[in-house]
């Protein structure tokens, strides 16, 4: 079985006889039930295969359809002219980058359908385009842009380059309402959708597939296509771990599935780390191998984002559905490019909340905030999570703690204003980082914060307190009592109490105790 990683082209993926899910019958909906659309899904989730699947079959390509599900759905199979811009191939770090894009994909076209000399702005002349191209092939025009947002993304954080971008795609994608008549399909596709003063302001005629329950399976693999079409690559993944098939199912669901794009909708798996895992026959992290963009953490620490609400987030669809390029809010922007989901609805007030959507994720962009919110920025100290659960498992909290204070040591201080927030952000980091090979328990209230620590032989109770003392955490843990549910219990305890020094920004001091 071959695996279409990083295939993008459906020509290839057929013609190679790289495995294929078939996604067909709903393309065939698509274009015979509408005519504008526009799709936001996370990065490496299939978007660039679906326009490219949609460009072979207004292409009139039957041949590459040949056993999937339109092949007995179509009849006529008539060849448009196709209009295919990829944003996804630039670094739009300037507005020539973009300008330089759009006018070598003008020149293509005008090459092949004609050019009015009189158009001058890149708006009027996809206009003339796409007019001349239905009147030289008697056919209406196929539009479809891939990643039609990255130049949005690359500038967040650019207000003036923004807005640049933002003058120029907003009169170009303007073609499409204009020039309606001329147009058979359109299709965007993007991971953000830009909405209100940006974009799509003016592109009200565009059917948002994002949210849409009838598509929520177009891009990526539902738990019934990954049995249906998978069985060979799930056994073997079974032998090479030691594992049985219905564990396998459990470690695969766990991993990667879990994304949900509409209220009460199915899990969706992100299908880049599948058919890695199966290619190599071994569980990874292959989602973030490939990189995880700079304007997350840029978007947290512009808005002080306090971390622990990662997993409490409630929201609407509205802002779920469109970024707002005004707003300090990072969540919709984590929501879209994949990085919480929808976890569970309250229909009564139309709330969605949040978490992330599966392990890898969550594991994943823990790891990655780490440097950003500890001493861990020096690529010269890398961080070992091995270490800190080895000192666990092995009872040496001394070393534990020791390292525990190395996080946050010679931190910089442009990471948070705030030192309590940066505090609260660093311990929610290191405690979610610790729970992912450990039973972690952790509460907070009134700025007080506790952890409990549970291994197979040893269980440690951690108290914080915020500029008072190590004496008088430990002492709280005796006096509260926080003990007791582990006096019957036969596995080592610690007590450990730590004070953190909001001025310094470190942890000053702390006592350990063992249980009698």
């Amino acid at each position: 079985m071959k695996y279409p990683i990083g295939i993008q082209s459906f020509e290839s993926l057929r013609k190679e006889n790289y495995v294929y899910v078939d996604k067909t019958e709903m393309v065939y909906e698509l274009a015979e039930r509408g005519k504008y659309y526009f799709l936001s899904r996370p990065r490496r989730f299939g978007k660039s295969l679906l326009v490219s699947t949609i460009e072979a079959y207004f292409s009139g390509r039957k041949d590459l359809f040949k056993g999937l599900a339109i092949d007995e759905m179509e009849k006529d199979w008539e060849c448009h002219p196709i209009l295919h811009l990829d944003l996804n191939t630039e670094r739009y770090n300037t507005v020539d980058s973009l300008t330089d894009k759009l006018e070598a994909n003008l020149n293509d076209w005008e090459q092949l359908y004609g050019k009015n000399p009189v158009a001058k702005s890149f708006a009027t002349r996809f206009e003339y385009v796409i007019r001349y191209a239905y009147e030289k092939t008697g056919h209406p025009v196929v539009i479809l842009v891939d990643e039609y947002d990255k130049p949005m993304l690359q500038a967040i954080g650019n207000e003036e380059l923004q807005n640049e971008y933002r003058g120029i795609l907003k009169g170009f994608y303007g073609a499409l309402k204009s020039q309606d008549r001329y147009i058979r399909f359109a299709l965007l596709t993007g991971v953000t959708k830009f909405g209100k003063v940006s974009v799509f302001s003016d592109l009200n005629n565009l059917q948002d597939l994002s949210m849409d329950a009838r598509y929520q399976a177009l891009c990526g693999m539902t738990e019934d296509e990954v049995v249906r079409y998978f069985g060979e690559p799930i056994r073997a993944l079974a032998i090479k771990n030691k594992l049985s098939e219905e564990e396998t199912l459990a470690k695969l669901k766990k991993r990667y599935d879990g994304y949900h794009f509409v209220e009460n909708g199915i899990g969706i798996y992100n299908p880049f780390s599948l058919l890695n895992t199966f290619e190599r026959l071994q569980f990874g992290s292959y989602w973030f191998e490939t990189g995880t963009p700079s304007y997350l953490v840029e978007l947290l620490k512009r808005d002080d984002y306090v971390l622990p609400h990662l997993t409490e987030e409630v929201s609407t669809a509205d802002v779920l559905n469109s970024i707002d390029v005004v707003s300090n809010n990072p969540i919709s922007v984590l929501y879209q490019s994949g990085y919480l989901t929808i976890k569970d609805y309250n229909a009564e007030f139309g709330e969605y909340r949040l978490g992330f959507p599966n392990e890898e994720v969550e594991e994943g962009f823990l790891r990655y905030l780490l440097p950003y919110y500890t001493g861990l920025h020096d690529v010269t100290t890398p961080f070992s999570m091995s270490q800190f659960i080895g000192d666990l498992r092995s009872g040496r909290p001394e070393q534990f703690m020791q390292r525990i204070a190395s996080l946050f040591s010679d931190t910089d201080y442009k990471i948070v204003g705030n030192s309590e927030l940066y505090f609260q952000n660093a311990f929610y980091l290191v405690a979610k980082m610790m729970g992912f090979y450990t039973k972690v328990e952790r509460t907070t209230s009134n700025g007080r914060m506790d952890l409990t620590i549970e291994t197979k032989d040893y269980v440690y109770i951690v108290e914080f307190k915020l500029d008072g003392s190590a004496d008088v955490a430990l002492q709280q843990i005796n006096e509260k009592g926080y003990d007791k549910p582990f006096l019957m219990d036969e596995r080592h305890l610690y007590k450990i109490g730590v004070n953190f020094s909001l001025e310094k920004r470190c942890i000053d001091a702390w006592r350990i105790e063992p249980a009698p």
